[in-house]
């Protein structure tokens, strides 16, 4: 026996003897040295991993094969040899891709969950001053409705609407958490991650719930000095315009309401004789809009600093809308010592924001009137027995109100840090993060004179004779510190990430407002009134003296404020890169409740590619995931919900006293909780012939638990009393070939189908209503309610064989009403479910092709199966407002119409919330089309420019509708979305620019 062992270990010294120690140094492509760099023996379970300056030592034999892997750059096998000297690229696929996940990043391939990623410089270059307007189409699951008004936020929504007051997700801009990206300069971002399945959102924990989108800023790179400079200029068109009535057809309208009234002609047509079309009156016809960004950075061996500074100036489609907006960027990232780095990061904006507009006025005046009386200098007002004084003058509001409301937001995000890498596997990060906003503004309201020709007088426009002065500031202050520990370390085949993390956020918010009018009217020998407020802005503050009224003036106040304190942990684990383990937990203890609150999330994954047996043709990656987990909502309309303030009750008599008491405003549940969303996912993702083809389809479902509402009766409280769910499937392929050198091409699409319903609701019964939106357990949520239109009553025999109605009067041509519940009387018991705001599927699809030094991109996006509700063009009781064209086919006689009522307005009846007022709000837009022209890098070299780029944007130039309004995408809240006020329009955008770098 002894001889045995001692022949087995005479065999192993020579293999002993071979092994030795192989040291070596990798880099980037800049030379850079990479620190983290996991370096694995393909033969053997050795590893090591780089340290600071990219030195490595392991322990192999020369020619065996060594690993190189990091996240960002692509795996690199190579020889092991004596004073090896590496240089990894960056990884330029996208299965290897990193992304940003909370607190941290990964590789994709590495993720159970979905994350979609949108470069930088996918969004630098289109005509939006917000980022979330160019997201539009690009991903699946992420629903963006755009609102034309300069300035304004588009509504966002992923994987649908889980809650009755919150729908916007969280955006985490370079850390730092917060409810809009307004400052965020586009042609600073460097990524844009969109965070939707649970195992990368309930790490968000109470603020995970609606979806995360994170947003990352440049930073200097490639070890020298860059200048980039890029500008666009262009116009903004109105598309999509209403049909409405000329003056012609309006009288030939207006003369048969009368009729139908039983009222004589009207018999003021010889005062008013003009033919105006409103919309085109307070149009701004071209809208400019422009944008110049640059940009400086440097990195050398210990610092990497970059500043991007931009400014845009935007008009709006109606005159004198201007929105001017500066940004600015700073980052720098200071290597103290090999293993520490200290760094900060600034955003400042500075914004002019426009006093808005609407075009609804426009669509309601009635165009027989002139707007402006050249005669007498004055604006016109609408016909008095019209309603005209309570209409208004659309051209006196945009007009005369030029430049009266001096509005301004500032702010300031950033961070500073200080991160700290030890005992090779390990790295504690510190950071502190600020958003402060400052917003304010002021405003006058001056007193015109108007001409009303029926009276042939001169009277004082909406009944106004005072002057009014307004101011408002607002300040919110969010602070947020951030403290992780990661470990990050390969065993032979396990490779594992390690987080767990301590942060705090708090809020503050303040705001004051106030209005002061002018003393009463007194008047010289002229007829100017000495007492008004001067239009003037040095005299537009609250305490306006000599001018203002004191006992006018009136004040209010707002503010509040909380905390969160949370403590977080994740494992990312992989074996083999093979099987995937993605697991999260986050405790949350917030000021406004009661209990602190845990979310959870655990994904795994499969890459069956990897698989020794998986030999399919063609099939280059396959893999199977999926997760499940829970995420919060902590968003209500009042802040401390547990803790009711006190309001007035009942007084008592003590004496000869009458002593007021107080009561809760509601009554108190200790138990309440923040909404809890349980999320599951389950996916598939393939990439096939040499992975030019990638295909990934999930299936997703979302089911709101303890649904907090406020229910009110005879006992008023909030509570976790209902449930909500949001299912659908995700499908993303694109495809990629270059056919041969300088030419290729590329094509992607993506469609998510949408299923949304209130599960239950508190007590059966139990609604949020606000007409035309009813939320019910049962149906969608914000489904539109009111009644079916069967058709038109064509005759009195008609009637008398209908159901009775009791909702008003009404006679043959109006509108015929079904009997819902079949009890032979048209009542509110016959109100149903008319519509559904929530799209059947979402879709986007792009076409990108390159030749030589030119490049062309198209880009579609589209909704289906949605219905809007027309708010407009329906008529008024109060006011004779002008009439939609389709009015012209109104019933006139029996078999004249079997849809489009009489022309009355007297009652009302044919103005109840019904399908008559119910729109398809499908459509297909031709999103963007960009075409631009890369000049070659020889001819620009004697200029000293590194690159060069012009480019030609064209942005919703087309759109295929149904519904008449300007445009067929309507946000708004939760329970009520869908409805067209007569909105603004969503402008068509040409713009010519350019992107030099130096």
């Amino acid at each position: 026996m002894r001889q045995i062992l001692v022949i087995i270990s005479m065999l192993f010294i020579p293999i002993v003897s071979l092994a030795q120690e192989i040291k070596g140094n990798v880099v980037d492509e800049f030379g850079t040295p990479l620190s983290g760099v996991t370096i694995q023996v393909l033969e053997t379970e050795k590893y090591s991993i780089t340290d600071f300056d990219g030195n490595f030592t392991i322990e192999a034999k020369e020619g065996q094969d060594l690993k190189f892997t990091m996240i960002g750059m692509e795996d690199l096998v190579a020889k092991a040899t004596t004073n090896m000297n590496v240089v990894m690229k960056e990884s330029l696929t996208e299965l290897d891709d990193v992304v940003m996940i909370g607190y941290g990043r990964a590789k994709k391939r590495d993720l159970t969950g979905s994350i979609v990623s949108v470069k930088g410089e996918e969004v630098a270059d289109k005509p939006n001053n917000n980022v979330l307007t160019s997201l539009q189409g690009k991903v699946a699951g992420l629903t963006v409705v755009n609102s034309g008004q300069p300035g304004q936020e588009p509504d966002v929504r992923i994987r649908g609407t889980i809650s009755l007051y919150q729908t916007k997700p969280l955006y985490v801009v370079d850390g730092i958490f917060t409810d809009n990206i307004d400052f965020v300069n586009p042609n600073d971002i460097a990524s844009i991650e969109v965070l939707k399945d649970p195992s990368s959102l309930s790490v968000f924990g109470a603020r995970g719930a609606n979806g995360v989108i994170v947003v990352t800023t440049k930073r200097a790179k490639n070890g020298e000095t860059v200048i980039n400079y890029n500008s666009s200029v262009g116009f903004k068109s109105i598309t999509g315009k209403p049909s409405m009535t000329n003056a012609q057809e309006f009288k030939y309208l207006y003369d048969m309401q009368r009729q139908n009234q039983g009222v004589a002609p009207y018999s003021y047509y010889d005062l008013y004789t003009a033919d105006t079309d409103w919309v085109d009156a307070i149009s701004n016809d071209n809208a400019l809009f422009y944008n110049h960004n640059i940009s400086f950075s440097n990195s050398s061996e210990n610092n990497k600093f970059y500043a991007g500074f931009g400014y845009s100036n935007e008009e709006g489609l109606i005159k004198n809308e201007l929105y001017k907006k500066f940004t600015a960027n700073l980052n720098d990232e200071l290597n103290i010592k090999k293993n520490l780095k200290l760094g900060f990061n600034i955003n400042f904006l500075d914004a002019r924001l426009p006093r808005l507009g609407s075009f609804t006025s426009a669509l309601n005046s009635t165009p027989i009137v002139s707007p402006y009386n050249e005669e007498l200098g004055v604006y016109n007002q609408l016909p008095t027995e019209m309603g005209g004084a309570q209409l208004g003058n659309a051209l006196l509001e945009v007009e005369g109100k030029k430049g009266t409301q001096l509005n301004r937001d500032t702010r300031f995000v950033g961070n500073v840090f200080a991160e700290l890498k030890f005992l090779q596997h390990f790295t504690l990060r510190g950071a502190y993060l600020a958003d402060l906003d400052f917003n304010k503004g002021r405003g006058y309201l001056p007193v015109f004179n108007v001409y009303a020709a029926e009276s042939d007088d001169l009277t004082a426009y909406s009944g106004n004779v005072l002057t009014k002065v307004n101011q408002y500031s607002n300040y919110k202050q969010n602070l947020q510190q951030d403290y992780t520990l990661s470990y990050e370390n390969s065993f032979g085949l396990h490779n594992v990430t390690l987080l767990a993390g301590h942060t705090r956020y708090e809020e503050y918010y303040s705001a004051m407002s106030g209005t002061v009018s002018q003393y009463a009217p007194s008047y010289d020998e002229n007829g100017v009134d000495v007492n008004q407020i001067p239009n003037d802005p040095r005299w537009w503050y609250l305490n306006v003296f000599p001018y203002g009224d004191p006992t006018t003036r009136f004040s209010n106040s707002n503010q509040w404020d909380r905390a969160t304190l949370s403590y977080l942990g994740r494992v990312l684990y992989n074996y083999d890169g093979k099987y995937m383990l993605n697991a999260s937990f986050r405790r949350d203890d917030s000021s406004e409740l009661r209990n602190a609150q845990n979310f959870w999330a655990v994904g795994a994954a499969w890459e069956i590619s990897k698989e020794k047996f998986f030999n399919v043709k063609h099939i280059n990656y396959l893999k199977l995931k999926g997760s499940m987990g829970e995420q919060g909502n902590q968003f209500t309309t009042l802040h401390y919900p547990t803790y009711p303030l006190y309001v007035p009750g009942q007084s008592a008599v003590f004496g000869e006293e009458l002593v007021p008491a107080y009561i809760l405003a509601y009554r108190i549940n200790p138990d309440l909780e923040w909404e809890t969303v349980l999320s599951k996912e389950i996916g598939l993702e393939i990439g096939a012939f040499d992975n030019r083809l990638s295909f990934e389809a999930n299936y997703y479902d979302k089911r709101t638990k303890g649904l907090l509402a406020y229910i009110t009766g005879t006992d008023n409280f909030y509570g976790n009393v209902g449930e909500v769910k949001n299912n659908g499937l995700e499908f993303i392929a694109s495809w990629k070939n270059e056919v041969r050198e300088g030419f290729s091409y590329s094509v992607s699409a993506n469609l998510t189908t949408m299923n949304n319903k209130v599960v239950s609701l508190y007590d059966e019964g139990f609604d949020y209503f606000t007409s035309p939106t009813r939320t019910i357990a049962g149906q969608p949520i914000s489904s539109f309610y009111g009644y079916v239109v069967e058709g038109v009553y064509q005759t009195y025999a008609d009637i008398l064989n209908s159901p009775i109605s009791t909702l008003g009067d009404y006679t043959v041509g109006d509108l015929k009403y079904k009997d819902i519940n079949g009890d032979g009387v048209i009542n509110t018991d016959d109100r149903t479910y008319i519509g559904n705001p929530t799209p059947d599927f979402t879709y986007g699809f792009s076409v990108n092709v390159n030749y030589n030094k030119w490049s062309l991109g198209v880009d579609f996006q589209g909704v289906y199966g949605n219905e809007v509700y027309r708010n407009w063009g329906n008529g008024s009781s109060y006011a004779q407002f002008n009439y939609r064209s389709d009015r012209l086919g109104a019933w006139t006689g029996p078999g004249t119409s079997n849809w489009e009522p009489r022309v009355y307005d007297a009652s009302g009846y044919n103005s109840l919330p019904s399908t008559y007022m119910i729109e398809d709000g499908s459509y297909l837009r031709l999103r963007n089309v960009q075409l631009a022209y890369n000049f070659d890098s020889k001819f620009l070299s004697a200029a000293k420019i590194k690159s060069l780029r012009l480019f030609l944007n064209a942005q919703n130039f087309v759109t295929w509708k149904k519904n008449s309004g300007f445009t067929p995408e309507f946000g708004g809240s939760p329970t009520y979305f869908g409805v067209d006020g007569g909105s603004y329009p969503v402008p068509a955008i040409t713009t010519l620019g350019l992107n030099v770098t130096f």
